[in-house]
């Protein structure tokens, strides 16, 4: 069988569409960039996407950029991308995806990529497509401008606290404020605050495909063990539900175990399986 490794294009694009759209929570990162960029999505300023071609069929792909996601791969085509990656040299800050895919193309690239910072090995998926049987918090509430100033600190926060390095570091400061910026201003930042305390926050970091991924769940550390988490979470996923996606979904890791029964207790189920390798 003859195969080739190329980028995708406007003629293989309906083919990664129809390849992405088997999985919606396993794929909905890239559904969301490739929703985002339309027709326009492989100018320069877009992350590229190999494919792997059988006989001219698109059977797997890889999205290449500040996030490596493997997507269907299969050991052959892993081998193939690996060789373009080492080629290439490590330009990323994460591999991330289906653990499976995600920490077999590890294996064939940690010699010439060097050491990760972190590898977690296992990060239960979990998606929900109903309201919580949980109160609703009626606190919780979509971010505002206006709550700016309080959300960047609360983010900065949550994202040193969960990843074990700053998002300001090597003067990131104005992307990373833009970033939130660009969740608050469409609508995908919630929170719940007390004067000017942020209480509880998360946000949607993706939507594609049909299912949104909440991320950055964290309730201040002067406010846990009050039982705050479960009805917010519990708003946030029905404003997802109603208002963005019809599936909502985040993953998590293994070893948290106090997240997992949080999230259980929501409502939701585990639907597959992520690792990310972090550098």
């Amino acid at each position: 069988m003859a195969h080739e490794v190329k980028a995708i294009d406007n003629s293989s694009l309906p083919a990664l569409r129809a390849l992405i759209a088997s999985e919606p929570v396993r794929h909905c990162f890239v559904a969301s960039r490739i929703q985002a960029g339309g027709r326009s999505f492989w100018k320069p300023s877009f992350p590229d996407i190999l494919g792997y071609f059988d006989d001219g069929h698109l059977t797997s792909a890889l999205l290449l950029g500040a996030n490596v996601v493997p997507i269907n791969t299969t050991y052959e085509s892993r081998r193939e991308y690996a060789d373009i990656l080492i080629r290439a040299g490590r330009r990323a800050s994460s591999i991330v995806g289906p653990a499976n895919e995600a920490l077999d193309l590890w294996d064939m690239v940690k010699g010439p990529w060097g050491s990760a910072r972190e590898v977690r090995a296992t990060q239960p998926v979990l998606a929900m497509t109903v309201r919580s049987s949980l109160q609703v918090d009626d606190q919780v509430r979509y971010s505002t401008l206006a709550d700016l100033d309080i959300v960047v600190p609360a983010c900065v926060e949550m994202f040193t606290e969960e990843v074990g390095i700053s998002p300001l570091v090597g003067g990131s400061a104005n992307s990373y404020r833009a970033r939130v910026s660009e969740l608050v201003s469409n609508r995908r930042s919630f929170i719940r605050r007390q004067g000017d305390d942020v209480v509880f926050k998360a946000e949607v970091g993706c939507v594609g495909g049909g299912a949104a991924q909440i991320q950055g769940v964290w309730v201040n550390p002067a406010f846990r063990g009050q039982g705050i988490a479960g009805p917010a979470m519990a708003a946030v996923v029905q404003r997802t539900i109603e208002d963005i996606a019809p599936i909502a979904s985040l993953y998590v890791n293994d070893y948290n175990t106090a997240a997992l029964a949080l999230y259980k207790s929501v409502g939701f189920q585990q639907v597959d399986t992520f690792a990310t390798v972090l550098f």
